[in-house]
């Protein structure tokens, strides 16, 4: 009888908070939508990057990010080689065999010694630090006679699309290196727990983990792996044991049916897209300074609409070049498999944004580092990586180290929620409302880890203290808001 009502006053608790957060998201979301179009219409003349628009009639549409401009440009051309490179793809599956003779000198030579992990690691981390101190290496380097071909390198920085290629090099070198060894990997318990597994088909995690025979390793699968076009430019990163997997028996995890659903989605996310940056100029804001003359709710909606803005971008890139390689029979890892506005702490915010780099940390940095056992010292490890993966700056390091600083009172305070049992429904509801302010709290230190790693440096962090300690920081003219707007955006760069 207790039990029921309990179970009474438990539901009615969570019925009130339901409709609380109902009303609470509705008024939010009308507010920031008004007020963006409000500020659109208001200041459109003075923000540049805005270009003749074509799905509203006389609006103009919000081009200034060159990254979005550059794939926006290029999605006819890119469609056409998606289309040349799966008609080829098919002929060679079908007429060629794939498997070939010849290895990869490093990994075939020490793949079997106890250091291997010491010679693999050192020689990619070298290549590419190399790559970004000589900014791709000149040509001069062959011979003084090579030094007119500068002129024309192009465009496109083969150095920067190269770090891929560096995480698909160690990849290859660890999935021979543990071929002979031991699986971590729990395969009776995984089939229990997946859904994929149980209907016959083999999902990701299972092509990742199950050990592939000797002569899959071929230096021209090899070759294929590092360079294979749909996934080369940005991901998503998969590994050696998953894309070898499929190169004789392509995916079947999505059906046809499911692969032609997610183009259909990526045009709808396309059209939205296209209708957002027909509507509000929220990059254009960034990029125009403008922000800086507005009011502080102003510049909180403009920076909430980058944030919005970035995902946006960032999930029709990848999901793009990932839908191109299931066309192919490839599956790759889905990037951004939950929405920016749904997560609300550091742990779940890097496992949704670029999830594939996640998996891939994971894998072959976290596990053998020694996994959650040692997690407040692997995340010092993984961050320090991944600062110098993206590029070899101070500012970086210091983001990372400060994001590793702000990981260690989240994971402790986590720790504690496990052994907090609430005693009634109420205390219930208190628990899950404190529970969202910590996470507002560690999202914030996420953004200030970001503001010093992509605006200010580590030589900002004491200005940046000292002006949130400053007796006018709720001021309107405090500097601290002339930045937050900086600090919003600079949230997605990483």
């Amino acid at each position: 009888m207790a039990t029921s009502v309990n179970g009474s006053k438990s539901g009615h608790w969570k019925r009130k908070e339901l409709w609380f957060l109902v009303i609470y998201a509705i008024v939010f979301y009308v507010i920031i939508i008004t007020r963006s179009l409000q500020l659109s219409r208001d200041h459109y003349k003075q923000l540049s990057g805005l270009r003749l628009g074509w799905v509203i009639p006389h609006h103009l549409n919000d081009v200034s990010d060159a990254q979005w401009r550059n794939f926006r440009g290029n999605i006819p051309v890119l469609t056409l080689v998606f289309g040349i490179f799966t008609l080829l793809a098919s002929l060679m599956r079908a007429f060629f065999s794939l498997r070939a003779t010849g290895n990869f000198v490093l990994v075939k030579i020490f793949a079997q010694k106890e250091y291997f992990p010491l010679v693999v690691w050192s020689y990619n981390i070298l290549f590419l630090l190399c790559n970004r101190i000589y900014e791709g290496y000149s040509f001069s380097v062959f011979g003084q006679q090579w030094a007119f071909l500068e002129n024309y390198r192009g465009s496109f920085r083969w150095h920067i699309c190269f770090n891929f290629v560096v995480l698909r090099m160690i990849s290859f070198g660890f999935d021979f290196h543990w071929t002979n060894q031991d699986s971590h990997f729990d395969q009776e318990k995984h089939y229990q727990r997946c859904h994929i597994c149980k209907s016959g088909k083999s999902c990701y995690q299972v092509l990742q983990e199950r050990s592939l025979h000797n002569d899959k390793f071929g230096y021209i699968t090899y070759l294929c792996y590092l360079v294979y076009a749909p996934l080369y430019i940005a991901g998503p990163i998969l590994s050696f044991n998953a894309f070898a997997s499929q190169l004789d028996v392509p995916q079947n995890t999505n059906s046809v049916r499911n692969v032609t659903l997610n183009g259909f989605r990526w045009i709808l996310n396309l059209l939205l897209m296209e209708l957002m940056t027909h509507l509000f100029y929220y990059n254009a804001f960034a990029n125009s300074g403008l922000w800086k003359h507005l009011s502080p709710m102003d510049v909180f909606i403009i920076g909430y609409g980058v944030l919005n803005f970035m995902w946006l971008k960032f999930l029709l890139i990848w999901r793009f070049f990932r839908f191109w390689s299931l066309i192919n029979g490839i599956e790759a890892p889905e990037n951004m498999p939950k929405c920016i506005n749904n997560c609300h702490n550091l742990e779940g915010f890097w496992k949704n944004w670029h999830a594939s780099f996640n998996k891939w940390l994971v894998r072959y940095i976290y596990i053998p580092l020694g996994g959650s056992k040692k997690k407040l010292l692997n995340v010092w490890v993984i961050f320090t990586f991944v600062a110098i993966w993206h590029d070899l700056e101070w500012k970086l390091l210091s983001w990372a180290w400060l994001t590793c600083l702000f990981f260690i009172p989240e994971l402790v305070l986590k720790s504690a929620a496990k052994a907090f049992q609430a005693q009634s429904s109420f205390g219930e509801c208190i628990f899950r409302e404190l529970s969202a302010v910590a996470g507002a709290v560690t999202i914030t230190c996420l953004m200030v880890a970001n503001l010093v790693g992509f605006v200010i440096g580590p030589r900002g962090i004491n200005w940046l203290l000292s002006s949130f300690l400053h007796k006018e920081v709720l001021g309107v003219s405090n500097p601290v808001q002339n930045n937050v707007l900086d600090l919003e955006v600079a949230v997605t760069l990483s």
